[in-house]
């Protein structure tokens, strides 16, 4: 399939679920109880989530939501990790890191040792072997991408909208059996976005993120939320970071690279790329090849069968609205915790933001 054909069908659905970053969320609490521990200011709290190193540990993770998406199923690249039933993560505290995600009766499996990561699915029993060149690493973060982070996360997400919202600590919660604090991020009133606010439940101890839950306006419980059932902070076997594929399996091995063609794909989007505004309702805008929403692509082999090769046009008429404005038409996909609008001469917009923000962020010349 072609980048520009693989990237307008990721942005047809997968863009919403972004939501400019902030629909990223992070775990159930196994109870709920409310601790009683020292008092914090938000912003002493605030600095220690980004200044936390937790370390070593092994967790269970649950993915909850309630987006109000379409039911996609694998149709859009990446719609898939919504319907996870759990997640084991291990990490050395270090660089290294197992993950292992359950969905039904298979199981996916992702080893990073610092050097080669692996990826085994035991669905189709086959394995994808990457090594990863110094230099790769160091400019991609290559073989991090599929490992939840939920510290980094939370970094993110605090960077993201902090300025523009009023945070607070709203008492305290019990998440995976560890005390933790409730830090609340709520829009100002000048904001315009879907979003009512977003709970963070950070560790006592390690300050670690335990659990993030994104709320929109009018509903009680979560559009969104991943969450630690289990952690324990300690020291991980090495074994556990070293794989050794199945007898039978399929294994292929691949080494990434970084050429002049993805650097001037790369430069190419960041040019065609603005943000229209900031804070809660920003606007993510930019350009992708009309032609692409008419590409044909093959439907074969393991990409056809999680969407990656999907027909974009399809999917459009499928799971979208056609809309119409001043600024031209296209397809509005909405969600609980965002929009995002794809026009028939290959213009998008998205964000956390009512479909009306989207119309003028794309009026803006």
């Amino acid at each position: 399939m072609k980048p520009k054909t693989k990237g307008i069908t990721a942005a047809i659905v997968g863009t919403a679920l972004g939501a400019g970053g902030l629909a990223f969320v992070a775990m159930p609490a196994s109870a709920d109880d409310k601790p009683a521990l020292p008092q914090v200011s938000a912003e002493d709290l605030v600095q220690s989530v980004v200044k936390a190193k937790p370390g070593a540990f092994d967790g269970t993770v649950k993915v909850s939501n309630d987006l109000g998406l379409p039911a996609v199923g694998n149709a859009v690249p990446g719609a898939s990790a919504l319907n996870i039933d759990s997640a084991h993560i291990f990490s050395d505290g270090a660089g290294k890191s197992r993950l292992a995600v359950t969905q039904g009766a298979s199981q996916e499996t992702v080893v990073h040792d610092g050097t080669t990561v692996w990826d085994y699915s035991s669905k189709t029993n086959t394995a994808t072997k990457v090594t990863i060149p110094a230099d790769v690493a160091k400019q991609k973060g290559a073989g991090s991408e599929k490992t939840p982070d939920p510290l980094t996360a939370s970094t993110e997400l605090l960077a993201k909208v902090r300025e523009s919202s009023t945070v607070s600590v709203d008492g305290t919660a019990t998440v995976a059996d560890r005390p933790a604090y409730e830090l609340v991020l709520t829009p100002k009133p000048t904001e315009r976005t879907l979003l009512r606010e977003i709970r963070v439940a950070v560790d006592s101890q390690t300050r670690m993120p335990l659990r993030v839950s994104v709320l929109s306006n009018g509903t009680a419980t979560p559009a969104l939320q991943v969450a630690f059932t289990e952690i324990e902070f300690t020291q991980q076997p090495a074994d556990l970071f070293t794989f050794t594929p199945p007898k039978g399996a399929k294994v292929q091995e691949k080494t990434p690279t970084i050429d002049q063609a993805d650097k001037d794909r790369a430069e190419q989007a960041k040019q065609d790329t603005k943000l229209v505004g900031d804070g809660w309702d920003t606007v993510v805008t930019g350009k992708v090849p009309a032609d692409a929403l008419n590409a044909a692509p093959k439907q074969s082999g393991r990409e056809g069968r999680e969407g990656r090769n999907a027909d974009p046009k399809a999917l459009l008429e499928r799971f979208a609205k056609k809309v119409s404005g001043t600024w031209g038409s296209g397809y509005l996909v909405t969600t609980k915790v965002g929009t995002a609008v794809l026009t028939d001469d290959g213009r998008f917009a998205a964000g956390a933001v009512p479909e009306q923000v989207l119309y003028e962020a794309l009026g803006q010349k």
